[in-house]
């Protein structure tokens, strides 16, 4: 049966994601603990959002990795071009932490970013963990975003 011959079907709807963590859907656990997660939309397509971040010093006029001195400069633990990185830890007083970027848009247009931080257990206390999430947001989301215009 071709496709000129197939009865007029309706498309049925997608199913809902289902309500697995970003973690679990990730192959972290359902045991690691998410801290703080954060999405937005970046200027340009996927694959330059990627390149910055796994290559932060891709451009000296504009650097936006620009670290405390109480930070470190986090190593990639995992990517693949152009929808995933994983960053290790920029705090050396808590190296469990892993920042996750999930990546996603159309090749010419925007990217949506998502960072996901992530931490083992024991989960740091409220003020810590408002001051990490505040840290990768500012990285990401002003200094990154600030970069492409």
């Amino acid at each position: 049966m071709t496709g000129r011959d197939r009865p007029n079907v309706k498309a049925r709807p997608v199913p809902r994601a289902d309500r697995r963590t970003e973690s679990e859907k990730h192959g972290y656990g359902s045991g690691v603990p998410e801290i703080a997660s954060r999405r937005r939309t970046q200027p340009p397509p996927p694959r330059f959002v990627f390149e910055a971040l796994t290559n932060p010093e891709r451009d000296p006029v504009r650097p936006w990795l620009i670290l405390h001195n109480d930070e470190q400069r986090p190593t990639i633990a995992e990517a693949v071009e152009p929808n995933l990185v994983v960053w290790t830890s920029i705090w050396p007083w808590r190296p469990d932490a892993r920042i996750r970027f999930d990546i996603t848009g159309p090749p010419r247009g925007s990217a949506t970013l998502c960072w996901t931080l992530i931490v083992d257990e024991p989960v740091p206390d409220r003020e810590t963990t408002v001051r990490m999430r505040k840290r990768v947001n500012e990285l990401i989301n002003a200094n990154l975003r600030f970069t492409f215009g």
